[in-house]
C-alpha cells in the first residue's frame, strides 16, 4: 500500500497577484548565497509579471507548499524563435527532490506548445545544484558572461537544449 504524501508540491501558473511572494523567495536564495539584495534592480520583471509573462510573451509557474510559493520559474519568447526560462529558484529545504525538474520541464511543455524549438538560459556561476539539474536535463553549455556594475559580481553561465 502507498503512502499518499500529506503535503504535496503543486505546480501551477502565476497569478499577478504570486509576485511578492516570488519576489520574497528570491531574496531568500539571495540571502542564503550572500548576495546583496535589491528587488527593483534584481527582479523588476516580477513586478509586470502578467505583462513580462503573459499571453504569448511567455508564461510563469509557482510550486506551492501548503499554500505557500516555494519554487518559481518564468519563460519568454525571444524575438529569434527562441525561449528564455528565467527565474529558476527553490526554497533550500526543496531541492533534490524533483520540483526543480518538473519546473522546468513546465517550460519545456510551454516551449513545445508554442513551436519553439530551443530554450536557452543564464545562471550564477555560484548556482551549482541547478547547473548539475540543467546538465542532466540535456541543457549544453554555450558561454560564460559577467554581468557589469553587479553589486554580487555575478558571472553566469549560459545554457542551451532542443526542446
Amino acid at each position: 500500500m502507498s503512502q499518499v504524501d500529506p503535503h504535496p508540491i503543486v505546480i501551477e501558473p502565476a497569478r499577478a497577484a504570486d509576485a511578492p511572494a516570488v519576489i520574497a523567495l528570491i531574496g531568500r536564495v539571495f540571502a542564503e548565497y550572500g548576495f546583496a539584495w535589491d528587488p527593483a534592480t534584481e527582479v523588476p520583471d516580477l513586478y509586470q509579471l502578467d505583462r513580462r509573462y503573459g499571453g504569448e510573451a511567455g508564461a510563469f509557474w509557482v510550486a506551492r507548499l501548503d499554500g505557500q510559493v516555494v519554487g518559481s520559474v518564468g519563460v519568454e519568447r525571444l524575438p529569434d524563435g527562441r525561449a528564455e526560462l528565467h527565474r529558476l529558484y527553490l526554497d533550500a529545504t526543496l531541492r533534490g527532490r524533483g520540483v526543480g525538474r518538473a519546473l522546468v520541464e513546465a517550460v519545456l511543455g510551454w516551449c513545445r506548445a508554442a513551436g519553439i524549438g530551443r530554450l536557452t538560459l543564464w545562471s550564477d556561476t555560484r548556482f551549482d545544484r541547478a547547473h548539475r539539474l540543467y546538465e542532466g536535463m540535456g541543457f549544453t553549455k554555450t558561454g560564460e558572461r559577467e554581468l557589469p556594475d553587479d553589486p554580487n559580481d555575478t558571472r553566469e553561465f549560459g545554457y542551451e537544449r532542443a526542446v
